[in-house]
């Protein structure tokens, strides 16, 4: 324990010591049309020594893409490194060719083009890679960015929204280096907290109020944040967008992929310096960054001899400066109108259990690898299928030692409740990424709605990143065919073939119903009369040139009405 704590001091002493660096502010991309070339660079993180990176439109990190609600947008993305990637648009609502998973892989010297239409509401959102298996590889190496979505509901706020000056993107780091100062992966010496790629940073800030778009990017690290002296500050954005109220704190705890927005009133506060810190020491027991992960149970492998866990300690220095021209000095309190589903609207309850792959080795329980309703991922199962238009309720059950920050590709979340009781004001906005605490169960409700495929499943998994390369993440499908649809029975004397139809679709009248002529319809999904006719045992209705989709049949034989459903393709 003294050792620890003789580790701590020095590195802390170590970090006020350096010479700090002005916080580096990404270059921003604004419009419909964004080229991004992914490529390799180095940096100079330490001095004498040369780093290898990855990068977008530059050696490290990625620029800001800047986007408006219901524009449509073009992106063209060219991997220039030697080996394959993607591009997850996290938090962004898209149909499944287009969301940038493990099945939308860059190889090599290509481009992907997806095209698609902003539904997400104003907010901050990110891009980064998302392969089988190399997910925390490629960030830790420095593909992130930032996503800001605006819209008119956003735009009627008075909002700080100088992007670099009172509007201020902030992406917060851990990274771990070897002896050689090359990125390191899946290890616990994640020592270096970077803030916008900067190690040490400061910012000049103007003293009225400002905005911070605060992104957990770290592979690992969840924090605690905070300002010197208990500033507090209102809290106005999660994950997916505006609050309908904002909420006034001293601490927001950011877990891995998570985002939020704040605002900060430095009015009057001209020439004096504050700091964002980590208040790692208030970090409940579980989480990585607390003091203790695993209790009861062998513990993560050099957890203990990191001196950042469970530790307090500044993230940035902001140097109040004097405000700017057309500087606010008020925050709203209003903000967005929120309508959440309500419970009993759900059409279906899932549960998924996060589990050490091995129950009977403790070691495990901690340190994983863990699985998802007792499988490991595979790019050839799919887990889930939903259907389009249904609302959900998934609770989340945690059976490990640590805290996994569950994110769902697709859609945007409610939480419902977090151990049978309603999350807090903080916890009850949009949401992508929910913390689970060990030995919780978290429950949250959503829908799929716009985007449906047979064939091209979504995402869902912990963002813990070596969790997730291990094999901690699941597929599901949205079926564009209603679940109500797809559980009509035929009735017993009806025979619809072949189903799906594509050219001809057969009808049998057989049994007890055979034998007369017997008039019948088809109608579509929205009631439309597609074809009437008569049979008597048998016909054939030419369905080439009809739409895909689901459609229904009613006959009336021997006093019976009889349905049945079939599918067009």
């Amino acid at each position: 324990m003294m050792k620890h704590f003789l580790v701590l001091l020095c590195c802390l002493c170590t970090f006020h010591s350096y010479s700090q660096t002005a916080l580096f502010i990404p270059s921003t991309i604004t419009g419909t049309t964004f080229n991004l070339n992914i490529q390799t660079g180095t940096k100079t993180f330490f001095t004498g020594y040369t780093t290898p990176t990855y990068g977008v439109n530059g050696a490290f990190l990625a620029p800001t893409l800047i986007m408006n609600k219901w524009d449509s947008v073009n992106l063209n993305v060219t991997n220039n490194l030697p080996v394959t990637t993607t591009i997850h648009w996290h938090g962004f609502h898209v149909a499944p060719e287009y969301d940038g998973g493990p099945g939308q892989l860059i190889a090599p010297a290509t481009t992907w083009t997806p095209s698609f239409r902003v539904l997400n509401g104003a907010g901050t959102y990110w891009y980064h890679p998302h392969g089988a298996g190399k997910t925390d590889l490629h960030v830790s190496k420095g593909i992130a960015g930032m996503i800001i979505v605006k819209d008119s509901v956003e735009a009627a706020l008075p909002l700080p929204r100088t992007y670099g000056v009172d509007d201020i993107p902030l992406i917060i780091q851990s990274k771990a280096f070897d002896i050689l100062r090359q990125i390191a992966i899946a290890t616990e010496d994640d020592t270096v907290i970077m803030v916008n790629g900067t190690m040490k940073p400061y910012l000049d800030a103007p003293a009225q109020v400002i905005r911070f778009r605060m992104l957990n990017g770290s592979s690992l690290r969840s924090y605690l944040f905070g300002f010197t002296s208990n500033l507090p500050f209102k809290l106005i954005a999660t994950d997916g967008g505006l609050l309908d109220t904002s909420v006034t704190l001293t601490r927001i705890r950011l877990s891995p992929g998570e985002r939020v927005e704040i605002l900060l009133n430095l009015t009057g506060m001209t020439g004096q310096t504050l700091y964002l810190k980590n208040f790692g020491t208030e970090l409940p027991q579980g989480i990585y960054g607390a003091d203790t992960v695993g209790k009861g149970v062998t513990t993560i492998p050099g957890y203990y001899a990191n001196p950042l866990n469970g530790a307090d300690y500044d993230i940035m220095r902001i140097n109040v400066i004097a405000p700017v021209s057309g500087a606010l000095f008020t925050m709203p309190s209003s903000l967005a109108t929120l309508s959440p589903w309500a419970v009993a609207s759900a059409d279906t309850i899932r549960t998924l259990s996060f589990d050490p792959a091995t129950a009977s080795d403790s070691s495990t329980y901690a340190e994983g690898p863990f699985v998802m309703n007792g499988a490991h991922f595979a790019m050839d199962t799919v887990n889930i299928i939903t259907h389009l238009n249904n609302t959900e309720i998934w609770k989340l059950v945690n059976h490990t030692k640590v805290a996994h920050p569950f994110h769902i590709h697709d859609v945007q979340f409610y939480v419902v409740d977090i151990n049978g009781m309603p999350p807090l004001p903080s916890e009850r906005g949009k949401k992508d990424v929910v913390l689970v605490m060990p030995g919780d169960s978290v429950r949250f409700i959503t829908r799929f709605e716009d985007f449906a495929s047979e064939t091209i499943p979504y995402m869902y998994h912990c963002h813990l990143l070596h969790h997730e390369d291990d094999g901690m993440m699941g597929q599901f499908i949205v079926s564009p065919y209603p679940e109500k649809v797809m559980n009509v029975e035929n009735h017993v004397d009806l025979k619809l073939y072949p189903n799906p139809a594509i050219q001809l679709l057969n009808i049998d009248l057989i049994g007890t119903s055979a034998g007369r002529p017997t008039e019948f319809a088809v109608y579509d999904l929205f009631g439309g009369k597609m074809h009437t006719d008569y049979l008597i045992k048998k016909a054939s209705i030419d369905v080439s040139g009809w739409t895909k989709g689901i459609y229904f049949i009613s006959l009336f034989a021997n006093g019976d009405v009889i349905h049945g459903a079939f599918i067009v393709e």
